[in-house]
């Protein structure tokens, strides 16, 4: 397949260069053809060509017929001055050039005989070099001036070819659709192979088992739903719930993106759906698979500044084959978003994605299940308990979670294991949601101890406030543009959230800045994170979830995302009401606030203890942390593994600082040898400091340091 792919683009290559050579022969030809004594030669007419022949001004010349006129060409005995209209095609080439001593003219044969021209010649001692007429001149003055027109030809031919081999092989397959049908042989997918959507398989096993036994169904007289739309966040395993599909059900599958079906040519999209379902009608029974049918399925006539005409033909085609005046019979489609919410009304009304399945996030019984069928091919160690994992991951994917291990797979071949344990598996959790460790950023002291104490702050309000949370880990080490985070992990999946839970999530959140404003009695931008985060929550509280005593059970603002001509410039709500909704959200904010630096206050000890922990050990896990809140202590096996690991890091740190002062040694030396020079300048190098407030999931707290 890739063989033939790469012959078809040398071939196209090659002919290209090759118009690209018969073009330039062609312009050398118009412009040099003519002219046989190589050099410029000057055009000069029959009574010109006679006169300085009379005049003993030309020194040799040849005659050769060609259809009633002699054309002559010849050379002067001196160098003539050149007219414009001889310039004119060598301007650009030749600018110095104004004198030629070559010249062309026309004779006809009725006026001027080769024996008159041989008389004159005699007489003034001219050398003359008579041809005979070529026989083939006809079919040389064919091939000049048909040779453009062929070249055209061909140029335009492969043009054309190009632009359609998206669709097919020319321009008149613009309108041939881009999906080629696989079978259970091309497809290895399976149900066993999608793991954590029990339910939504559940759903698709009628849709296969219709296809392999459609008389069962139709005795009842049920009528499998024609159209099936599968919706989710992304990653959530929509498209491999398709391929399962298709490869349970062994039938002929056709798998196309929205966007393939609308190019700049009008009419392009609609026949695109034609042909489509045309070939999946003669194959049926068939699957026909969309994906991101939100590129083609938006709603019509809410566009800005007016719909797009080509857009709103492939929908309006696509409606019609789904539950046109012929049906479509044998044929089921399939379709995913993440955007459902923007679909056009009659795509999703009943006879055509009559049958919605949500594909949401996994439970902690799906992700485990998700992270055994990630694992197969993965050699573990004892120590790595997948149920733990997926415990410690909630709001993860599918794709979330076939990234983490393999982030650890990479961390562990990096270490050169043999399996993966523990450790490469909680280092790829931290990497997935904050970003690599970046242990040689300098700090200095006090904006180390700072993050300490801000982490701390979190961690101690967590501990007080852990009827929904847990803490599950702290650290001050700054991964991405993050100086130190703490994990707080929720004890059960939750589908709801009380007003107590948010409230505490809140305090949670607040307990950084508190942290600062307590022990340094300042405040820095470590908190912004923090502040974007509760901001959210408050929000929701007041505009979503009812939550407020003031506003009331009111929805002012809707969960999903805003659509562009769905009243995108309307407010929802007064002036008064908006200022209301300020101030309630600000309420919400200061009472978290105020509760985190009472809890604080109130635990003076313990929070000033996970600090200097922290200063010391860097990363703290939960066992750790609830032994230094109850006990006072760290357990003593913690105590040995964090200094052995911190004396490893420090012996990497000393190495890494002895490499440099080698490095910055040799450096010297060799900028000893060289000579003097007073414009050297030298420039010192700055630290990186560019972290400021990132995003991260809701189960992590992040502290930021300063912009530079």
């Amino acid at each position: 397949m890739n063989n033939n792919r790469k012959n078809n683009g040398f071939t196209h290559n090659v002919l290209f260069y090759a118009v690209i050579f018969l073009c330039i022969m062609g312009i050398v030809y118009f412009f040099f053809g003519g002219n046989n004594n190589g050099g410029q030669s000057k055009n000069v007419s029959q009574t010109q060509f006679v006169t300085a022949l009379r005049k003993n001004q030309v020194k040799s010349f040849q005659v050769q017929p060609n259809g009633g006129v002699y054309k002559v060409t010849g050379t002067y005995r001196k160098p003539q001055k050149m007219s414009s209209d001889n310039q004119a095609g060598f301007s650009l080439m030749n600018q110095r050039s104004s004198t030629t001593t070559n010249f062309q003219s026309s004779v006809l044969q009725s006026d001027v005989t080769v024996n008159q021209l041989q008389k004159y010649a005699d007489k003034n001692n001219v050398k003359i070099t008579t041809h005979p007429e070529e026989s083939n001149s006809i079919w040389v003055n064919l091939l000049v001036t048909a040779l453009p027109i062929v070249i055209m030809i061909l140029f335009f031919y492969m043009m054309m070819g190009q632009a359609g081999q998206g669709g097919g092989r020319g321009v008149m397959n613009f309108g041939k659709t881009k999906a080629k049908p696989s079978n259970s042989k091309d497809n290895k997918v399976r149900f066993s192979d999608v793991a954590g959507e029990e339910e939504e398989k559940q759903e698709l096993v009628e849709v296969v088992e219709f296809l392999k036994d459609p008389k069962k169904f139709m005795k009842l007289g049920a009528k499998i739903p024609s159209g099936v739309l599968l919706e989710g966040p992304p990653g959530t395993g929509k498209t491999l719930l398709a391929k399962a599909v298709a490869g349970e059900a062994g039938v002929p599958f056709y798998s196309i993106s929205g966007s393939d079906f609308v190019e700049m040519f009008v009419g392009v999209g609609a026949s695109r759906v034609r042909d489509l379902f045309d070939q999946a009608k003669k194959n049926a029974p068939s699957i026909i698979f969309i994906d991101e049918i939100d590129a083609v399925g938006r709603r019509r006539g809410n566009g800005m500044g007016g719909g797009h005409d080509e857009r709103e033909q492939t929908l309006n085609q696509l409606l019609v084959e789904m539950d046109g005046f012929q049906g479509d019979e044998g044929v089921i489609v399939m379709a995913a978003t993440n955007r459902s919410d923007v679909l056009d009304p009659a795509l999703l009304r009943p006879g055509r994605f009559d049958r919605k399945i949500l594909v949401g996030r996994p439970d902690v019984k799906g992700r485990e299940a998700i992270l055994r069928v990630h694992a197969k091919n993965k050699p573990l160690a004892p120590d790595v308990d997948l149920k733990e994992i997926a415990k410690q991951t909630p709001g993860f994917v599918g794709a979330d979670l076939a990234n983490l291990l393999n982030e650890a797979a990479l961390l562990a071949a990096r270490r050169n294991k043999t399996e993966i344990d523990a450790s490469d598996v909680d280092e790829a959790e931290d990497r997935v949601i904050a970003g690599p460790a970046k242990r040689d950023r300098v700090v200095s002291p006090q904006e180390r101890k700072t993050v300490a104490y801000h982490e701390a702050g979190h961690t101690i309000v967590g501990l007080v406030l852990n009827d929904a949370r847990v803490v599950h880990k702290v650290t001050i080490v700054p991964r991405g543009r993050a100086g130190g985070y703490a994990i707080m992990l929720p004890k059960e999946d939750q589908m709801l959230m009380s007003k107590k839970n948010a409230e505490e999530q809140i305090a949670g959140l607040m307990g950084g800045r508190a942290a600062e404003e307590l022990i340094f009695n300042s405040q820095s931008s470590g908190a912004s994170n923090d502040f974007e985060q509760a901001t959210q929550i408050a929000r929701s509280m007041v505009t979503q979830y009812g939550m407020s005593d003031k506003i009331g059970p009111v929805e002012l603002q809707s969960s999903g995302q805003v659509f562009t001509g769905q009243g995108y410039d309307q407010s929802p709500y007064s002036e008064k009401t908006a200022a209301l909704v300020d101030e309630e959200v600000r309420r919400i904010l200061t009472e978290g606030h105020q509760r985190a630096l009472h809890i604080i206050e109130t635990h003076r000890d313990q929070h000033k203890l996970i600090a200097e922990a922290l200063l010391k050990y860097e990363t703290l896990d939960e066992k750790q942390i609830l032994s230094l809140y109850k006990d006072g202590k760290m357990p003593e096996k913690d105590v040995e593994a964090a200094e052995d690991e911190q004396r490893a890091a420090t012996f990497e740190e000393s190495k890494r600082e002895l490499e440099r002062r080698e490095n910055a040694k040799s450096d010297q030396e060799n900028a000893d040898e060289l000579p003097d020079s007073s414009d050297a300048t030298v420039t010192p190098k700055s630290s990186d400091d560019n972290s400021s407030t990132n995003g991260e999931d809701n189960t992590t707290d992040h502290h930021s340091t300063d912009d530079d």
